[in-house]
């Protein structure tokens, strides 16, 4: 019933929840020797779960290694700048994802409510 309702939006949520997640900890191990940062590939993972996959398959098949374009000697792949810059865009998309289902909570409780 929530996909009749929400669309992809409610699965956009989740993957960009998670995804943040994902970049959250490929920035808290920035000086981790070893380390290898990983990603979602949003498009990807947002096409398996439109497609029936569950959420943690469609995880699963979008996740990628980041190539870094500086490897560092420890084998660390985590670029800082890079991360923080990934993490602001999924913050904003993550927030306009949120304020679009707000609005449409808001719209089906007052039609509910007969306004």
């Amino acid at each position: 019933m929530s996909e009749r309702l929400f669309g992809i939006h409610g699965a956009a949520l989740e993957l960009r929840s998670h995804r943040m997640g994902m970049l959250t900890s490929n920035i808290a191990n920035a000086a981790t020797p070893g380390y290898q940062a990983r990603d979602i590939d949003f498009s990807a993972a947002l096409e398996a779960r439109t497609n029936g996959a569950g959420r943690d398959g469609a995880i699963a098949s979008a996740t990628r290694y980041r190539v870094p374009t500086m490897p560092s000697l420890d084998g660390n792949t985590v670029e800082l700048a890079n991360e923080q810059m990934a993490f602001a865009e999924n913050a904003v998309a993550y927030s306009a994802t949120l304020t679009f289902l707000t609005g449409r909570v808001n719209t089906i409780t007052r039609a509910l409510k007969g306004e």
